[in-house]
């Protein structure tokens, strides 16, 4: 896991994972991150993934990988299924990002989300000089043909999880090369934030916080609130 040519983001979530964890990866790709996890920390491995082709390279690796969307594919898993669930590079794809990351605090005892953060020093800079949207090393596709459907920054997310009452357990952020420990919101290229739902502490700093709030997002596909396990198995019948 030291290889130089392992991104920064995946040598931090390796460092995260505990050995012989139960892990669920969503939207796993081509199983970049989920193979050296089972090769070096001898996890019992899951992945999510849509894309046919990455599935296949996945299977080639010998990696357990379900052909399903992230978005309605963890309504059968039973609370507290893993230790970890995974959401690298993907939550910024995802439509409803809220439902997502509340799923993958019932089913996993952590939960590890990876992002770009958009308030990048050089997003910023081609924003305000050259008025277009900012391409960089993670955010690389031009406006028409980004997978993106949503931008966010460091702060956003940790005035989201405020406002959820999700507790950030652990926070990484990470440069081109190192890692950021200064002003993370303007110079850090990418983020990496370990959440749980035990022991929330509120931070009495925060502003603009979102109000808490229990709804169904729409299509059934998905709850913001927990399920408690009787409600869970009824809900399965």
């Amino acid at each position: 896991m030291t290889s130089d040519n392992i991104h920064l983001d995946h040598k931090v979530i390796c460092s995260i994972i505990e050995p012989y964890s139960r892990v669920l990866d969503l939207g796993c790709g081509e199983g970049e991150l989920l193979y050296p996890l089972v090769r070096d920390k001898h996890v019992r491995a899951q992945g999510i993934e849509l894309d046919d082709q990455a599935i296949q390279e996945c299977v080639k690796k010998g990696l357990s990988v379900f052909h399903d969307d992230i978005e309605s594919g963890l309504r059968e898993y039973p609370d507290a299924s893993f230790d970890y669930v995974i959401l690298n590079q993907s939550m910024q794809e995802v439509k409803k990002v809220d439902c997502v990351i509340q799923e993958a605090l019932r089913i996993g005892t952590k939960v590890v989300i990876g992002f770009p953060n958009f308030a990048y020093i050089k997003s910023r800079v081609a924003l305000f000089f050259q008025g277009k949207s900012p391409i960089t090393a993670s955010l690389p596709y031009l406006w028409y043909d980004t997978p993106n459907v949503r931008f966010l920054s460091i702060k956003d997310f940790e005035v989201f999880c405020a406002g959820k009452k999700i507790r950030i357990v652990e926070a990484h952020y990470l440069g081109e090369k190192t890692r950021v420990r200064f002003l993370p919101n303007l110079f850090a290229l990418n983020a990496v934030f370990v959440l749980t739902n035990h022991g929330y502490e509120p931070q009495s700093k925060m502003q603009g916080v979102i109000p808490s709030a229990t709804r169904d997002c729409s299509t059934n596909q998905c709850r913001c609130t927990a399920l408690s396990e009787l409600e869970f198995h009824n809900k399965k019948r």
